[in-house]
């Protein structure tokens, strides 16, 4: 890349002067000493810096006090939907303890809405009490909504019919109490019986889910005897001995990981010895399927607390279990890259905090912070079947986390495309203070006027990412500039967040000022048979869409110009390159 200075920059001279920043990064508790060996030449000294900043230190930080409810309060719905159970055991005559389980008590208790409501019943099966229902709300000229029976699918870890039934606009579901007992090598139980309420709260994941609200008593119930006191105090428990929980089913060490972080609960000492013991790993690994893995880890993602989340994944010694990788690799992922990857997710969770979370949706956010956990794995590659040189980030999604192509595929295209949005945010932030002459990626542009060069580079980049452009130039911010020297007086913290802000927001207004904010939706003037025509062919081919990137570029360089201009400036290129043929 070659550049003309037409003026003195602070981001081209980022440590000449380090002001005290607002927003540092904390990276107290997942740091990394040791560079991972899969940067570029560009990046590596950034890297090593910020490996050299960092400690393996680990803080445990204070729980957070909830207040918790003394009963629990029923919204206007709830009540007409409890009113409608109560009365379909008293018209039939059943003797059924109708009770609420899990997760809607305990969000009930810290006043949190919930509109996932389990029956629990203690003599009978959900698809027998949801038929008893409809019967009594057609005896009543009540209309029923719907109802569904879900049959147990072990396979995908449905070990229990699960009946279903709509009631004032809200999905109820219905099943039986239980007792389990598991294999040793599957979490699919290997014998079911109904159970008291007891039982079936000891067979839960956590105490803080294992609460009860009877409906027949308008009470709660806690037969752990632990699960307000830990909502109270903050813990995360299991009922029974935490080991013998885990062996039992190791998806619940990533739910415990899951709840501690999104209600900021610390996890029991014995939890946390038993989540890293190997024996239990290993079962993790063994017997719990890859596609119930992915969705508690895109819960943790897309939740409140990515950060704490992946922190407890990576203090339990859990990464490379979770996010495992193909056999053979290179560059070799050196022993520190996990702590590194946490480096990233966090300094990108709080300068997205920072920008303002409205400037990105859901979906970006999410893949955003995908992207940057997996930054320090962006050019480690593994050959395929076909000795093919695939990315080891889209065997992660596919294969370690079996989620959707389309997310391996977006988070593959924002890492190539942020090291595109490095060679250009000299000049983008440089309010024209800075020349574009050449960047090593837009080969093919020498008919592109010089003054237009750099709103054809920026145009052409988010034509390929479209309306993520946002999320690739954030992860960009944290690597500029590429190139840093690193030295012992190198500040601890490298991440001056509120400066990688004001650069986000410098290269944002740029773009916007160059018109290109939607460019992606932008339709090119001259189609493929036009093309044809003017190059008298009769077949498409490599021919066709080398003109079609030539007129997008002349399109970007000239946004006033016509189709009839295009298709002349065309004729004319094509002419000269046939005199010169």
């Amino acid at each position: 890349m070659r550049i003309v200075l037409r003026g003195e920059h602070p981001f081209l001279h980022p440590f000449r002067s380090i002001t005290k920043s607002l927003f540092f990064f904390n990276s107290s508790k997942c740091s990394a000493k040791t560079l991972p060996i899969v940067s570029s030449k560009k990046t590596q000294g950034l890297l090593r810096c910020i490996a050299m900043a960092s400690t393996t230190t680990t803080t445990t930080t204070a729980p957070v006090v909830h207040q918790v409810k003394e009963r629990i309060e029923l919204t206007e719905i709830e009540r007409k939907i409890f009113d409608r159970l109560l009365a379909t055991n008293r018209h039939f005559g059943l003797t059924n303890q109708l009770r609420v389980a899990g997760g809607w008590v305990r969000d009930k208790l810290l006043g949190k809405d919930c509109y996932d409501i389990d029956i629990a019943l203690d003599n009978m099966l959900g698809s027998e009490f949801v038929d008893k229902v409809r019967d009594y709300l057609l005896s009543t000229g009540e209309q029923v909504q719907g109802v569904a029976v879900i049959p147990c699918n072990p396979e995908q870890s449905k070990h229990l019919e699960t009946a279903r039934m709509r009631l004032f606009d809200m999905w109820i579901d219905f099943v039986n109490l239980r007792s389990e007992e598991y294999s040793d090598n599957s979490r699919i139980p290997t014998k079911q019986k109904f159970g008291t309420a007891e039982e079936d709260a000891y067979r839960r994941d956590l105490t803080i889910n294992s609460l009860f609200y009877n409906i027949n008593t308008d009470s709660v119930e806690d037969f752990t005897q632990r699960g307000i006191a830990d909502l109270k105090s903050g813990k995360i428990v299991t009922p029974l001995p935490a080991k013998a929980t885990f062996l039992d089913d190791p998806l619940r060490v990533l739910r415990a990981i899951r709840f501690g972080a999104r209600f900021g609960f610390l996890l029991d000492e014995e939890l946390k010895k038993a989540a890293s013991c190997d024996e239990v790993k290993d079962a993790l690994a063994a017997k719990i399927s890859r596609e119930r893995i992915g969705v508690e880890i895109d819960l943790m993602i897309s939740g409140n607390q990515p950060v704490k989340a992946m922190t407890y994944i990576c203090d339990l010694t859990l990464f490379s279990i979770v996010f495992s990788l193909p056999p053979n690799f290179e560059p070799a992922k050196t022993e520190n890259c996990d702590r590194l990857c946490i480096t990233y997710l966090d300094a990108t969770w709080n300068l997205i905090q920072l920008i303002g979370d409205s400037t990105f949706n859901d979906e970006q956010r999410r893949l955003s912070l995908y992207a940057a956990l997996f930054l320090p794995l962006r050019e480690t590659i593994y050959k395929d079947n076909k000795a093919k040189k695939i990315p080891v980030v889209n065997y992660i999604f596919r294969e370690s986390l079996k989620r959707k192509a389309s997310d391996a595929e977006t988070v593959v295209n924002l890492h190539s495309a942020l090291e595109k949005f490095l060679s250009l945010i000299p000049f983008l932030e440089s309010d024209g203070d800075i020349e574009l002459i050449e960047v090593d990626w837009g080969k093919g542009l020498d008919d592109v006027p010089l003054n237009s060069k750099l709103r054809v580079l920026t145009g052409l980049l988010l034509r390929e990412i479209k309306d993520f452009w946002r999320v690739a130039l954030l992860l960009s911010t944290l690597l500029y500039p590429p190139d840093v020297n690193c030295t012992e007086n190198f500040p601890k913290q490298y991440f001056q967040l509120d400066k990688q802000r004001d650069l986000f927001k410098a290269v944002e207004s740029a773009i916007t000022k160059l018109g290109l904010e939607k460019v992606w939706v932008v339709k090119p003037l001259v189609n493929g048979k036009d093309i044809m025509s003017i190059l008298q062919l009769k077949a498409g081919g490599p021919l066709i869409r080398e003109w079609q990137q030539k007129l997008l570029a002349w399109q970007l360089a000239h946004p006033d110009g016509t189709m009839e201009e295009s298709m002349d400036w065309m004729r004319q290129a094509h002419s000269k390159r046939v005199k010169t043929q």
